[in-house]
């Protein structure tokens, strides 16, 4: 009889099949305690990410394809239409620089002295002094006596807090046409010389004058 009771009795032996397993337990572990503890979910993808990634890629190809206007389009959409795909949104942004320089129309280098001189006035005006000087030395190496260049030139360097050049293409500049001298007196994009013995030594000094004098440029649009 001990014998038949041992084998009526169950060992506490783990389930032997899935259905052995309570269905809500089937995604959970235990922590100490006996506390269950649910596993986590794999992220699921928006259905917008698909729809995003589509439009982002044919704006790669209208890129790929020179086709900077179009492809700025398509990736400005991506922005507009799809603000919740953060991911995507860096990438989007460096294309859609890409595209935007691009499509921008570029200035023709000015190629006449005329040209160069207008636009030497133009960078001055607006504070672009590197333009400036790179546009009005080509025209005094083209033409070493020409005082409109030569007054621009100290104009330029006077504002870039250059005074020594400054100052050195003012002399030449009215040995070249003593009306520059005048205007040089009131010119207020002169005012960062006032205060150098050199500029008011070249102020004083007169010049001889040059047989084709020219009318002096003012390098303000408007004063």
């Amino acid at each position: 009889m001990a014998k038949q009771r041992r084998q009526l009795v169950k060992s506490p032996s783990a389930p032997t099949s899935p259905s052995d397993v309570p269905r809500e337990q089937s995604s959970m572990s235990s922590l100490p305690g006996g506390i269950p503890q649910a596993q986590p979910e794999t992220p699921k993808r928006r259905t917008t990410y698909v729809e995003a990634v589509a439009l982002y890629e044919r704006g790669l190809e209208a890129l790929q394809r020179h086709a900077f206007g179009d492809a700025a389009d398509l990736f400005d959409s991506v922005l507009r239409q799809y603000p919740e795909e953060k991911e995507l949104h860096e990438r989007v942004r460096l294309y859609l620089n890409i595209c935007q320089r691009q499509a921008t129309p570029k200035e023709a280098a000015p190629q006449t002295q005329e040209e160069r001189l207008y636009a030497a006035t133009l960078a001055i005006n607006g504070g672009r002094y590197d333009q400036a000087i790179a546009n009005l030395r080509l025209v005094r190496d083209e033409d070493p006596d020409n005082d409109h260049a030569l007054y621009m030139l100290a104009v330029a360097h006077a504002q870039r807090g250059e005074p020594a050049e400054a100052i050195a293409h003012l002399e030449r500049a009215i040995a070249m046409n003593p009306e520059n001298r005048a205007l040089a007196k009131s010119d207020p994009d002169l005012e960062p010389l006032r205060g150098d013995d050199a500029f008011r030594t070249a102020l004083d000094t007169p010049a001889a004058t040059r047989a084709d004098r020219r009318r002096p440029i003012r390098t303000r649009t408007a004063r």
